[in-house]
């Protein structure tokens, strides 16, 4: 290819956004006849289309049939400070961090919830030394890191008979990865991740060890009626069942529905793990013999499959935010990558979202344009 010659193929789906992300291949709204629009979630279709979305979540991921599902408000968000507002104080805590919503959560457990907290930090591309973290005490942490394109390998590092509980934000992680359920007693995700659903809504999975610290624990802080689990000292179960804490969206939780049953047609999460593999490969394969960008993860053993994070290493590039903020920006002129930029306190670069939902024809498709934009924007430096 020249410099400056156009590629011959383009993404059938430019949508490489990492939330909300791409909708199941062959969307269409049609799909979702079947939402009771104008119900009331607590009328008998309301509660049944909840309970088949927790039900139908617990058979996709294989969660343990112990472990309590709910569906809950303020995405992945609310879901995280409900877990940590409700749970944390007990005893020690340990917060790890390696990208923004990590971050994040170091805030509120130092800042707000002012905990005496053992604070580790890695830089974008790297996560922390698994092997020091102290797991008698709370631990809280991203399993994949949205905004850093790294993620914890597998569960080897937390003991199965650990006295703290683990607090895992698992929203670019979930139905893309295998999650070691005997390893994790919070799990928290949304779906407009991986599955592509709409916005809004998280998801709360609680271990049997996390219901007994909820039943048995009262924090400090006062807790705001929307983060309440309990109720004189016995979790509220209907939480889990489908009666959530506020009005959720029927037509999202229908979304949610298809989302899921497409997976199953695939044969579940497996095979939702093989096509993020082979997305998160298809960009690795064009890279490696690039001397001009290269994989932010450091380490490929905890390099992301679903949030690929890319930066450019040409010493020509005179400015590498600027540079990179206009790859992006003529990318999404040309229609062939929408929303690829990376987050705003990452390093500058690209960001590809290869979740589940993304075709791998399309990520091969995606590769030499951002050659050509690469080429073009340093021709116009």
């Amino acid at each position: 290819m020249t410099d400056h010659a156009i590629p011959a193929a383009r993404p059938a789906n430019p949508r490489f956004s990492s939330g909300p992300c791409a909708k199941i291949p062959h969307y269409n709204l049609d799909m979702l006849s079947d939402a009771p629009l104008g119900r009331s979630h607590r009328a008998a279709v309301g509660k049944a289309k909840l309970a088949e979305a927790i039900e139908l979540t617990r058979e996709v991921l294989r969660v343990p049939a112990d472990y309590r599902i709910g569906i809950v408000p303020g995405s992945d968000t609310g879901a995280v400070e409900m877990a940590m507002w409700s749970l944390l104080g007990q005893r020690p805590v340990e917060m790890l961090a390696w990208e923004s919503f990590g971050e994040g959560w170091v805030t509120d457990a130092v800042k707000q919830l002012k905990l005496d907290a053992t604070v580790r930090k890695a830089d974008y591309g790297k996560i922390v030394d698994l092997a020091e973290v102290d797991f008698a005490r709370d631990v809280v942490f991203t399993w994949n890191g949205t905004t850093s394109g790294v993620r914890v390998p597998n569960g080897d590092a937390i003991p199965a008979d650990r006295d703290g509980l683990t607090i895992c934000d698992a929203t670019s992680a979930a139905f893309a990865m295998d999650l070691p359920w005997n390893k994790l007693d919070v799990v928290t995700f949304s779906w407009q991740k991986v599955l592509g659903g709409e916005g809004a809504h998280g998801v709360l999975i609680l271990s049997p060890r996390a219901v007994e610290r909820l039943e048995n624990y009262t924090p400090a802080w006062p807790l705001p009626k929307i983060f309440r689990m309990t109720k004189g000292g016995k979790l509220i179960e209907g939480i889990f069942k489908g009666e959530t804490i506020n009005t959720p969206s029927m037509l999202a939780v229908e979304d949610y529905l298809v989302a899921l049953k497409w997976a199953q047609s695939l044969g579940g999460l497996p095979a939702l793990i093989a096509r993020a593999d082979a997305n998160a490969g298809a960009v690795r394969e064009f890279i490696a013999d690039k001397d001009w960008i290269a994989d932010l993860a450091e380490d490929p053993a905890t390099a992301s499959t679903t949030s690929v994070c890319l930066k450019f290493t040409d010493p020509a590039i005179k400015d590498g935010a600027a540079f990179a903020k206009a790859v992006a920006k003529r990318l999404e002129k040309e229609g062939v990558a929408l929303d690829a930029g990376a987050y705003r306190d990452a390093p500058a670069g690209l960001r590809i979202w290869c979740g589940s939902t993304v075709e791998t024809a399309d990520v091969a498709a995606l590769m030499p344009w951002i050659e050509w934009a690469y080429r073009v924007e340093l021709a116009a430096q």
